[in-house]
């Protein structure tokens, strides 16, 4: 499975936003964020309204507007962040049930190979949802 740079920015992002936020906890401009991690102002809001959309950043405008973290980094998890861009990190229709069609099941899939599927799919956003922002900024 790659990860679009849509996750890979995002999170980057994310942590920038983080990062900044612990150190004197006030708005961020999105300029500000899109220079340090190399991306365009255009291409960075694109981002954060999927971001603000799952309720993972919140805006304000106007003079010394910008972005925070509406809640705490240490209860902001990578899986919450990737889902959020990545539409919901489905890896195969299996798991999302949108496979009946090749299945030729109206029920949901039920094809030899969805167990395999769907224990991937739970492992990987097991993992994702055991890492919190703050710790990926922590590096730990």
């Amino acid at each position: 499975m790659k990860l679009s740079s849509k996750a890979r920015y995002g999170l980057k992002a994310m942590c920038c936003l983080a990062e900044r936020q612990a150190y004197d906890d006030k708005v961020v401009a999105l300029s500000a964020i899109a220079e340090e991690i190399g991306v365009s102002d255009k291409y960075l809001e694109q981002l954060f309204s999927s971001l603000k959309k799952a309720e993972l950043v919140a805006s304000s405008r106007g003079a010394g507007g910008g972005y925070v973290l509406p809640r705490d980094a240490r209860y902001i998890s990578v899986g919450e962040i990737l889902r959020a861009l990545e539409d919901g990190l489905v890896i195969v229709e299996c798991v999302s049930g949108e496979c009946s069609k090749q299945c030729g099941n109206s029920e949901g899939c039920r094809c030899t190979t969805h167990g395999v599927w769907d224990k991937l799919y739970k492992t990987i956003n097991d993992c994702l949802d055991s890492m919190s922002l703050a710790s990926v900024i922590a590096r730990e």
